[in-house]
């Protein structure tokens, strides 16, 4: 498939997603998401997936204007098709993906871009990079997951802050309140989201898949149930050639070889 609104990229083990539309500051059409759920649906391989956007941002947030839609005769009934349509399955799509994510944030990451970002696993951020709830500026309501992801990143307070006062979170203030993995110099951002999808990438791509679906279903899970889940998890694990590469290299006192397997 050719892309308009994203580059998609095998490098090694590694697959980067691009948002590119630099001239809008990577403003996401319904089309962009529908992209990135393409890409993701074709990881062919690939053992970990970096977000970045080409430019000064990473994405300025939704852009509707570039599809009309008969069927919606409000901005609010072409909001909610939208986001049924073409946000909310690649966002589930990211949450359910078998292998480890990492974002890469350099400017703004505002509304639904703010929750793209935040929905990888590990969200590095330059200096420069920001995340913005912007919803409330102009009337409308947070979406993409954020009530849902940022209630549970940063608490109630603070994502009561985020999203009712519509304030930008600079990056050194992300990483300080745990919304982000780290922030770095904007001219190390990408070499250090690299060198971690790569790192990623040479786990145990099974044990990470299922470590991601643990913490997802840990969220809504009571304590004797996360742990029941917990032990169906090791069982599939525990039968991974991955496994059985980890105990032979902990007795041959060397480091394990992992080949996603």
């Amino acid at each position: 498939m050719t892309y308009e609104t994203i580059r998609a990229e095998r490098h090694g083990d590694v697959l980067v997603i691009t948002l590119n539309r630099p001239d809008r500051l990577n403003a996401a059409p319904p089309q962009m998401f529908e992209e990135i759920g393409h890409a993701l649906d074709h990881l062919d391989g690939s053992r970990a997936v970096l977000l970045t956007g080409e430019g000064r941002a990473f994405c300025s947030g939704a852009d509707l204007a570039g599809r009309g839609d008969g069927a919606a005769t409000t901005g609010g009934e072409r909001a909610q098709r939208s986001l049924n349509g073409s946000y909310n399955p690649t966002m589930l799509k990211i949450a359910r993906l078998g292998v480890p994510v990492v974002s890469a944030v350099k400017g703004p990451a505002a509304g639904i871009g703010c929750s793209l970002a935040l929905a990888a696993d590990f969200c590095i951020a330059g200096h420069s990079g920001y995340f913005l709830q912007a919803f409330v500026n102009i009337g409308l309501v947070p979406d993409g997951g954020a009530s849902w992801m940022l209630t549970r990143l940063v608490g109630k307070a603070r994502a009561t802050e985020m999203m009712l006062l519509g304030e930008r979170i600079p990056a050194h203030k992300a990483a300080e309140w745990g919304l982000i993995y780290k922030a770095v110099n904007d001219e190390e951002l990408l070499a250090e989201a690299m060198a971690l999808a790569e790192r990623l990438a040479r786990g145990p791509t099974l044990a990470l898949g299922l470590m991601r679906q643990g913490i997802a279903a840990a969220l809504e899970s009571d304590y004797a149930a996360a742990m029941a889940a917990e032990a169906d998890r090791q069982a599939i694990a525990g039968d991974s050639a991955d496994a059985r590469e980890g105990a032979i290299s902990f007795l041959q006192k060397r480091e394990p070889v992992f080949n996603g397997a």
